[in-house]
């Protein structure tokens, strides 16, 4: 009786050792907050997570939607995820006020903050709206424009150097002609002034990125205290090598992402999407760094124009971007074979659709 109950522990000994080398490693769990609601602005994560690039990397990664009640860096200060996404301004303000954050990867390489000005009006640069009614959001969304007026000589907090209008969420006071200039993103706003019938043949798009006040957008972040881990700088690695990979993917496949970006549910519909996702893939390609590694002159310039214009008080303190996370992310992928850099990169021609359905 004694051999045989020896007999069947040792036995079941064996089958949980089995079992145990057979099963898969548990997959680490990540929350990854984005900035705005769904579109195709983050296309690139929603294709990672649905061609299964998170989990080919050992992640369970949760995708946050944002919208206008939810800031990133809240949401990642506090914990409730570990990585999030928003422009690099929002992220430096917050290290100003003492939240570590720290920038880990760079997405978007240039701005896509425009003003748009009528054909008729005859102003084609900023130094031209002197004098005028010139619009937008507001709310920590002025200050790439407010350099560009100070820049060109004129005070955008002087009523009588120019007449600042705050812009809502619509393309309406432009529309109207109720005011001279409207700020518009390239991937949003602009698309939205042509599916309501204007023709491009009818309007200036100024970019704030040709003026040289162009600041950083997109980027990923996290908290420095969650980073002192060897185990969560790897999983950081990993997930920023994912995400990246999404967006090499959402480079050559537009139609593809386009579809990511509608099983996420977005308000606006494919036609709209499509525009975004070729205008964003503008933003990113070509990369001269490799995408994700932050450029220290782009960096310079936003910390500049964020504190000449009091977003931040004092220059950031070191430690505000890191590097090393992205370098080696993008060092695997390369090593798979993907291009990093898209030197190659050429815009699809994206019909307009009304309404943009």
């Amino acid at each position: 009786m004694r051999k045989w109950v020896v007999g069947a522990l040792v036995a079941a000994a064996v089958a949980a050792m089995a079992s145990t080398a057979s099963a898969k490693p548990a997959l680490t769990k990540v929350t990854l907050q984005l900035k705005w609601v769904p579109q195709a602005q983050f296309a690139g994560y929603y294709a990672a997570q649905d061609l299964g690039y998170y989990k080919a990397a050992g992640l369970d990664v949760t995708l946050l939607n944002g919208g206008p009640n939810i800031t990133p860096e809240v949401v990642v200060a506090s914990g409730h995820a570990q990585i999030g996404v928003d422009w690099l301004p929002s992220l430096l303000a917050a290290r100003d006020k003492g939240t570590q954050l720290v920038n880990i990867a760079q997405v978007f390489a240039r701005s896509g903050m425009t003003q748009l000005t009528w054909k008729s009006s005859g102003i084609t640069k900023i130094s031209q709206m002197r004098g005028k009614k010139v619009a937008n959001w507001l709310g920590g969304n002025q200050w790439e424009l407010f350099a560009a007026l100070t820049k060109a000589g004129i005070n955008p907090n002087n009523p009588k150097d120019v007449t600042i209008v705050q812009q809502p969420f619509d393309m309406n006071l432009f529309l109207k002609h109720q005011v001279d200039s409207a700020s518009a993103m390239t991937y949003n706003e602009l698309a939205q002034v042509y599916e309501s019938g204007v023709k491009p043949s009818q309007i200036n798009v100024i970019k704030m990125q040709d003026a040289g006040t162009g600041m950083l957008e997109d980027g990923m972040f996290s908290t420095a205290s969650w980073l002192k881990s060897p185990a969560n700088q790897a999983t950081a690695a990993k997930v920023i090598g994912a995400s990246l990979a999404g967006w090499i993917y959402c480079r050559d496949h537009v139609a593809a992402c386009v579809g990511f970006t509608l099983k996420a549910g977005p308000t606006l519909g494919k036609a709209h999407q499509t525009w975004m996702m070729n205008q964003i893939n503008e933003l990113i390609w070509p990369n001269t760094s490799g995408i994700g590694i932050m450029n220290a002159a782009d960096f310079n310039r936003t910390a500049a124009i964020a504190k000449q214009f009091g977003v931040i008080k004092k220059a950031p303190s070191a430690g505000a971007y890191r590097t090393d996370l992205a370098k080696e992310a993008v060092a695997g992928l390369k090593k798979q074979g993907m291009d990093v850099y898209g030197k190659g990169y050429k815009p699809l021609t994206v019909k307009i659709v009304p309404g943009g359905k």
